[in-house]
């Protein structure tokens, strides 16, 4: 079993463009979208910073990590 490596983004001028282009430049870099979380304040209804998290495989077992 693969031990999969994580990317975190933290986006904080959070609008559709800037999502857009952090999503494009690390999906292109072989990186999968795992998802997006906001984070709110309660003054706005606009989310003030978002975390964008990506997935891929490091190619590196369990095992070979555990021995290591």
């Amino acid at each position: 079993m693969d031990h999969p490596d994580y990317k975190v983004v933290e986006i904080t001028m959070v609008t559709d463009e800037e999502l857009e282009r952090v999503i494009n430049e690390w999906v292109s870099r072989g990186w999968v979208l795992e998802g997006v979380h906001f984070a709110m304040r309660e003054s706005s209804k606009r989310p003030s910073m978002a975390f964008v998290m990506f997935v891929k495989s490091s190619g590196a077992t369990v095992t070979e990590l555990a021995n290591s």
